[in-house]
């Protein structure tokens, strides 16, 4: 009996093992934060690039006003190169992003805000597609609350995700949960960003929330991006700001 659990465990760890190398990544998320005016916000994504295993980080400025990237943003580094750490790639791009951003890491983490709700891609109970948050840890709550929907929407694929199975956009609302309010729309694709590697979904991952010095709001929906990757399913990050 002993014997046979020795050859079990022996087994089960060699699936698990395979199943594991045969497995997408899925990348870390730090929500970085808005700068003193709430004007620009920030965030990284990083890991191990599954295939290659190579590290890489990428960062993203966007302004708040108009949800577009800043100029030379977003900051996407991966290191190719034998012994390379993901300490590394992050380093190289916080530096790359500060200078092109004109912002630095301390502003912006002084300023993050709350992190009203967060669900990460292992997350199974949530709602994937709906989230609705008090704006600030306040209680009982001094604002109204705020609701977000997304719904994906089929697309034609770009040239290099043919074959691959259905690509998807999205959409982003929020609903104005007053009597007579009205739905704000935050996002709609006309068509798929190559950026995006061939997305296959997405799902609502956190929701981020500051006030400025004048108590005025900026807010960052962020959103799990579940693509075609080299090994399985990858996992990436964007955001949909508004102020």
């Amino acid at each position: 009996m002993t014997a046979m659990r020795a050859v079990l465990a022996a087994i089960a760890l060699l699936v698990s093992a395979v199943f594991a190398a045969h497995a997408g990544d899925a990348a870390r998320l730090d929500i970085i934060g808005f700068s003193r005016d709430g004007g620009i916000f920030a965030f990284e994504e990083y890991g191990i690039q599954d295939g290659s295993g190579f590290p890489y980080a990428n960062r993203f400025y966007i302004s708040t006003q108009d949800d577009s990237f800043l100029p030379g943003t977003p900051v996407r580094i991966m290191l190719d190169r034998d012994g390379a750490t993901v300490d590394e790639a992050r380093k190289e791009a916080r530096l790359k992003g500060e200078a092109a951003a004109h912002v630095t890491d301390d502003e912006l983490r002084a300023h993050a805000g709350e992190t009203v709700a967060f669900n990460p891609v292992t997350e199974l109970s949530a709602d994937p597609f709906r989230i609705v948050v008090n704006p600030r840890p306040v209680f009982p709550a001094i604002d109204a609350p705020a609701e977000f929907r997304l719904s994906e929407i089929p697309l034609a694929p770009p040239a290099s995700c043919k074959d691959l199975g259905e690509m998807k956009g999205f959409r982003l609302v929020e609903i104005d949960p007053a009597p007579n309010g009205t739905t704000r729309l935050l996002h709609e694709d006309k068509s798929v960003p190559a950026s995006r590697a061939c997305p296959l979904g997405y799902r609502i991952g956190a929701v981020q929330i500051s006030h400025d010095v004048e108590g005025r709001p900026a807010g960052a929906v962020l959103i799990a991006v579940r693509s075609v990757g080299f090994e399985g399913p990858n996992h990436r990050w964007l955001a949909v700001t508004k102020r």
